[in-house]
C-alpha cells in the first residue's frame, strides 16, 4: 500500500537556494508547457507528454540554466500538466504564479533515493542534485521509498516520501459498524451516535494578530520590503493554522473508521456553499456581510479535507465511506420520519412538531444521513476485508438462510440464492458497492 511520510528539512544556505532555484525551473516548465497545451488546442491539435520532453530536452541547448534541475524531475512536471489538461482541460488548468504559488519539486524515481538514519531525532536523505539534506526523524518510514517531493510552506522546508508499506489485516467490528456524519460550523464533526469533535484551529491572540496583519498589508506598498515582511508574517502564521487542521483532519479520522464498518457522509457541494452573494451591478446581492461570515466559517473547518482524511484512513482498516443527498437531513423527524422545518428551533435544538422527538439538531442531521445511507434497510453488512467480529447486535436481523440444493439424480451444484436489494454481497469488492 502506497502512503506518505511528511519530515521538516533542515537546509543548508546553499541547499534553499538550490531548491529555490530548482522550484523556479520547474514553474517555468508548467507555465511554458501549459501555454504550448492551450495553443495547440487553439489549432484543434494536442501535443503529448512524450512530445513534450523531446522538446524540452533540445531547449536545454539555448536555455543552459534548464539543466541546473534534475532530468526526471522537470520530466514528472510535464506528467502531472499531461494528467490535469487531460482532467479540466488547458484551459481550466491555472498558471504558478511566482507570488501565489510555493515552490514545489517530486523526485519520481526511488532507486535514486537513499535515507538513512543518523540519530534518534535526526535523518538524512540523498536527493539528486541536492546531495545529502537533513531532516527530523519523527517518525519511522515503515516502507521501501518510491518517490520524493520537497516543498515550501509557511518559510519552511519539509519532504514527504512516498512509502509502499505492507498489507495489513484490517479488522471490522459490527458492534460499532455503521456511524453517519454531520458537519457543522459550530460542532465540526457529529457522528450519529452522539460523539462531537471541534477544535479552534486560532487562538483569540492570533486572530487579532492577523486582522492587525492584514490591516497593515492593505496600508503597505505593493512589493516594498514592508509589504514583504508583512505579508511573510501572514503567510506563517496560516501555514500553522494549516498544520493544525490537517492534524486534526487526520485524528478525527482515525477515530470515525477504527472499528467501522460503513461511514456515511453528506454529498455536499462546498463550492457552490461558499460562493459569493454579491450579486451583480444589475442585480446586487442581499445579505453580502452575513454570508462572507458562513463562508469563512465553512472553509475554516476543512469539511472537504477532512473526507479526503477519512478515504486516506479507511485503506487500512476496509471501511466503506458512502455519500448521500443531504436534503431534509436537518428537518426529519428520526422517530416518525416527518419533515417539517419548524422542527428545528434553534442550531441546536430539534423538536419533532409530530410526536415531540427532541434531540440535538446536528445528532438528528447525523441519524438521517446514516438511515440514507443504509437505504432503510437493517440487513447490510460490512464486506470482508480482513478478519471481521461475529459480535451479534440487538437491531441486527440474523442472516437469511440460502435455499437448500436440489434433489437430483444428476450431478447439479448447490443453488445460489440472489441477494435482494439493499443486502450486500460479502463476495463483492469493496470498490464495486451497489449504490442504491
Amino acid at each position: 500500500m502506497l502512503t506518505g511520510r511528511r519530515y521538516r528539512l533542515e537546509l543548508s544556505v546553499e541547499q534553499a537556494m538550490l531548491a529555490e532555484t530548482f522550484g523556479s525551473i520547474c514553474r517555468t516548465v508548467w507555465n511554458v508547457g501549459l501555454e504550448q497545451q492551450r495553443e495547440y488546442r487553439r489549432h484543434g491539435r494536442s501535443i503529448g507528454y512524450v512530445e513534450q520532453c523531446r522538446q524540452m530536452a533540445e531547449a536545454k541547448a539555448d536555455f543552459p540554466w534548464f539543466a541546473e534541475a534534475p532530468s526526471h524531475v522537470l520530466q514528472q512536471v510535464l506528467r502531472d500538466l499531461e494528467g490535469a489538461c487531460r482532467r479540466h482541460g488547458p484551459f481550466r488548468v491555472r498558471w504558478r504564479s511566482q507570488r501565489r504559488w510555493a515552490p514545489s519539486m517530486r523526485f519520481p524515481d526511488g532507486k535514486l533515493i537513499r535515507v538513512e538514519r543518523v540519530s534518534r531525532n535526526v535523518g538524512r536523505a540523498r536527493l539528486p542534485k541536492l546531495g545529502w539534506v537533513r531532516f527530523r526523524w519523527s517518525r519511522p518510514l515503515g516502507g521501501e521509498v518510491r518517490a520524493a517531493t520537497v516543498s515550501r510552506d509557511g518559510g519552511k522546508w519539509y519532504i514527504a516520501f512516498r512509502v509502499d508499506t505492507p498489507e495489513k489485516e484490517t479488522t471490522v467490528s459490527l458492534e460499532r459498524g455503521r456511524v453517519g456524519i454531520d458537519r457543522g460550523v459550530v460542532q465540526a464533526v457529529v457522528t450519529s451516535d452522539g460523539r462531537m469533535f471541534d477544535r479552534a484551529f486560532m487562538t483569540p491572540g492570533e486572530t487579532e494578530r492577523h486582522r492587525r496583519l492584514s490591516r497593515q498589508l492593505q496600508r503597505r506598498r505593493t512589493g516594498s520590503a514592508r509589504w514583504h515582511a508583512t505579508a511573510d508574517a501572514i503567510v506563517v502564521l496560516q501555514a500553522r493554522v494549516r498544520r493544525r487542521r490537517a492534524d486534526f483532519n487526520a485524528k478525527t479520522a482515525r477515530n470515525l473508521v477504527t472499528g467501522c464498518a460503513l461511514l456515511v457522509l453528506e454529498d455536499l457541494n462546498v463550492r457552490a456553499m461558499t460562493a459569493s452573494a454579491a450579486g451583480t451591478a444589475e442585480r446586487p446581492g442581499t445579505g453580502v456581510a452575513r454570508k462572507r461570515g458562513l463562508n469563512r466559517s465553512i472553509r475554516d473547518k476543512g469539511w472537504f479535507a477532512l473526507e479526503l482524511a477519512c478515504r486516506s484512513a479507511a485503506r487500512t482498516t476496509g471501511t466503506v465511506i458512502r455519500k448521500v443527498n443531504p436534503a431534509y437531513t436537518s428537518q426529519t423527524c428520526p422517530r416518525c420520519r416527518n419533515v417539517d422545518k419548524n422542527s428545528r428551533e434553534s442550531q441546536a435544538v430539534f423538536a419533532c412538531t409530530s410526536c415531540g422527538y427532541r434531540e440535538h439538531a446536528d445528532v438528528v442531521g447525523a441519524k438521517n444521513t446514516l438511515a440514507a445511507g443504509l437505504g432503510g434497510y437493517r440487513t447490510w453488512r460490512p464486506p470482508v476485508v480482513g478478519r471481521v467480529c461475529e459480535a451479534s447486535t440487538a437491531r441486527e436481523r440474523p442472516a437469511a438462510r440460502l435455499p437448500r440444493p436440489r434433489e437430483s439424480s444428476e450431478a447439479v451444484g448447490p443453488t445460489r440464492r440472489r441477494p435482494s436489494k439493499g443486502v450486500l454481497d460479502s463476495r463483492r469488492h469493496p470498490g464495486q458497492l451497489p449504490l442504491w
